[in-house]
Order: C-alpha cells, then structure tokens, then sequence
C-alpha cells in the first residue's frame, strides 16, 4: 500500500530535481529540494485535514481530488496564484509580471536600477491582504471547530467549556469579526487597513458560502436499526467538498509560498519545490490517512490539526504587523499534531488495558 500510494510522489520527485538541474544547475536542484522538504514537513497539519474531508467524499471525487486537484495545487496556486497577485496590485500585464518574476535584479536588491520594483517586492506589499484573506478563512474553520458539541474531546478542560459557549448562534463569526478588526486596528499600516478589512470580509463570505454549500448536502442513512452511516458524497455535494478542499489547501498555501521568496524569488523552483515535491507528498499522505483508517485509530489527530490551524490563523493576522519567522509557523504545527498523537495513543493503551481488566473479572455464578 506505501508503494502504491507514495510511488507516483516519489517518481515526481525525481523529474522535478532532473528538471530543476538542467533547468539552473545544482543551486537550482538544492533550492528546489529545501523547498520540497519544508512543504512536506510544514504542511502535515493540511494533511489532516484535508483527510477528515477526503474520507466523506466518493472515490470518484476522491480521484479529482488527487489528480485536477493537484494541478490546481501546482500550477494555480504556487506559480499562477503569485503572478495574479502582481497583476492586480501592480496593475502589470501578465506578461511583464511573469518577465519580473524571471528577471529579478541583482543579489538582494528590492528594486531594479531604474527603480522599478522587483517581483518578490510586489508580492511581499501583498502579503496583509492575502494574511487577512487566508487568516479569516482558516480562522473560522478552527472556530466552528472548536464551539462544537462533540463526544471525544482532547484538550477538555478548554474544548468543552468552549463547546458549551458555541450553542449561542454565529459566535463563530462574531469572534472572527472581532480578531479582524483587532488586527486592522493594532497591526495594519494606515494605508492598508480598508484593504485587509476588505480581504478579511471577502475571506470570512468565501468559508461562509463554501462550508453552507458542503452542508447543504451533507445526508446521513441509517442502516437497518444500526446507527447512521456518512453517505459518501457524491455529484453536487462531491463537488463542493471538492470546492472546500481546493479553497482550504490555497489558504494553507499563502504562508508557504510568501514565505518561500526568503529563499528564492525564481517562480519556476518555487513551483517545482512547492508544488510538484511538496503539493504531492502533501496530496499522498493525505491518502495514506485515509487509506490506513488512522484519523479513526488516533482520534485526536483531528483535533491537533484544528488547534494547529488556529495558531496559523493568528499567526497569519500578526504576520500583517510583525515579522514571523517561517519556521515558528511550521513547528507551531508540528507540535500540535505531535501532541494530539501521543495523547492518541496513550488514551489507545488506557482503552486496552481498560479491555484486558473486563476479561479479568470473573463471570457471576448462579
């Protein structure tokens, strides 16, 4: 199953270095590799997730997913995506764009001898309005998380009195709303606080209208006098779990591919880092998780994903004001994801032991 499942990773991994080498040479085939490892290791918590919604769809959607959803990944979001981004806040055509994006100039500089910025500049002038977009997006989803009633709760001291509060009606939205104009306040520069304010709104409608779709379709049966069972989505409500899965993977995608210009400006090694080695084994364990019924096995990995994805969103409205690291970003993420597991599995043991006494006790006589 590994093979199979990671086969076709592992073979895009190695034309993406072959072309990366001929494409610059070694320091090409290294930045390509660095990036490809970062995606990967930053992006487990997207992995997560994205399998708590995989699971729900049919196969067929299953396979868009893995094969039009990838190239959505790769060529919409880590190459088209930051191009889009220079067209409309530079107001450049696209073929100046991508010739910036191409032609950066000398060593580190921000601007081009005739002081015309440079591609890498324009992008990063983006980043409040697209932190403010992502923010909002990733946000609410942690939120509506995290004030639900459920039966297994990992951090129970905090999630259930939180639940107990989300019974009040859009408390969601409220505090989203509130942490958007905090932000618009304290940390965005005068000029670009109606645009982060507006990012943000656009933000918060995409996750309302997309999450509602999704819901709108969501069925359950019920199978003889057994308890219900997830239809498997199909036709218009697999399409927009679809919808939600692509929408959800650009908001985890912001960060990364800002972040990503630290490293390199050249949008062909970023797409080949990003996207090719690391939207793909992105995609792949996606899959094995899924496949391997682990979500199910470590039940509170859906819940370190979602505790994760709050911190990205607030990571992402300081990011408007303050410098964060890339790093702190990704292991914020891992330790999460790491906790949630180990409590996983120390409440696995506590259950068998828990079986093992049951079998102990003896069978009353008479």
């Amino acid at each position: 199953m590994v093979v199979r499942i990671f086969g076709m990773s592992i073979v895009v991994t190695v034309l993406s270095l072959v072309v990366a080498f001929l494409y610059g040479g070694p320091t090409a085939l290294a930045l390509v590799l660095i990036l490809g490892i970062l995606e990967v290791s930053l992006s487990f918590d997207n992995a997560v997730i994205n399998a708590t919604v995989l699971q729900r769809m049919s196969e067929f959607w299953q396979r868009i997913f893995l094969t039009v959803g990838i190239l959505i990944a790769v060529f919409g979001m880590r190459l088209v995506f930051p191009l889009a981004i220079v067209w409309i806040t530079a107001g450049l055509n696209p073929v100046k764009a991508f010739d910036l994006a191409l032609n950066p100039p000398e060593g580190d500089a921000a601007y081009f001898p005739n002081g015309e910025p440079s591609y890498e500049t324009l992008l990063t002038d983006a980043h409040p309005q697209i932190a403010a977009f992502g923010g909002m997006f990733l946000l609410l989803l942690f939120l509506n998380f995290i004030f639900e009633e459920r039966e297994i709760t990992w951090l129970s001291w905090l999630e259930r009195p939180l639940a107990r509060f989300g019974k009040l009606d859009m408390l969601s939205v409220v505090v989203a709303s509130i942490g958007l104009v905090l932000t618009a306040e304290l940390l965005t520069p005068d000029d670009k606080r109606s645009t982060v304010l507006l990012a943000g709104l656009l933000g918060m409608v995409v996750y309302i209208v997309v999450d509602g779709l999704g819901s709108m379709f969501h069925t359950e049966e019920h199978v003889g006098d057994g308890p219900s069972e997830l239809v498997k989505a199909t036709g218009k409500a697999g399409f927009f779990l679809f919808l939600y899965l692509e929408v959800l993977d650009a908001s985890f995608s912001f960060d990364g591919v800002i972040g990503a210009f630290a490293i390199t400006a050249d949008p062909i090694i970023i797409a080949l880092g990003l996207g090719l080695i690391g939207a793909m084994f992105v995609r792949s364990i996606t899959v094995y998780l899924v496949r391997k019924g682990t979500l199910a096995e470590y039940v509170y990995l859906e819940h370190g994903a979602h505790w994760a994805i709050g911190a990205l969103a607030v990571i992402l409205f300081v990011s408007i004001g303050v410098h964060v690291n890339e790093l702190v970003t990704g292991l914020v993420g891992v330790a999460f994801i790491g906790a949630a597991f180990i409590s996983s599995i120390l409440r696995n043991r506590r259950e068998d032991d828990k079986e093992v006494e049951s079998e102990r006790e003896p069978t009353p006589v008479g």
